[in-house]
């Protein structure tokens, strides 16, 4: 039996959420803003992530996994101290946390979230 897939905010690279199986899967979002500190691209990226989990009719208690990429291990404190803060208490979903080279030099925080419906 195959199963509804539901893309949302396509472009011809990529969609910013798919919908499939009860279960939603956001692409890597990242700050509008460059020019902020990493408490202030992490507060505007998990804002963004909580739009997208809107659209696709969910919300951050229902996050099940995280994945966190960082320009820099330096900004790791304070990225968690902004996460730790949007983190639904007893809702915590498992988390992954690593340094990549970005697609920009100014993106210092990218995030992807998958969550239930």
């Amino acid at each position: 039996m195959s199963q509804n897939i539901i893309r949302l905010d396509q472009n011809a690279r990529r969609s910013r959420a798919v919908i499939h199986n009860g279960t939603v899967y956001l692409a890597g979002h990242t700050a509008d803003d460059r020019s902020l500190d990493i408490a202030g691209q992490t507060r505007q990226t998990l804002a963004k992530i909580d739009e997208m989990l809107a659209a696709a009719g969910t919300d951050k208690s229902k996050a099940l996994m995280v994945t966190i990429w960082l320009s820099s291990m330096k900004d790791f404190a304070g990225m968690n101290e902004v996460y730790d803060a949007w983190v639904v208490p007893g809702q915590q979903p498992a988390r992954c946390c690593g340094q990549v080279e970005m697609a920009a030099p100014d993106i210092r925080v990218e995030i992807m979230v998958t969550a239930a419906l």
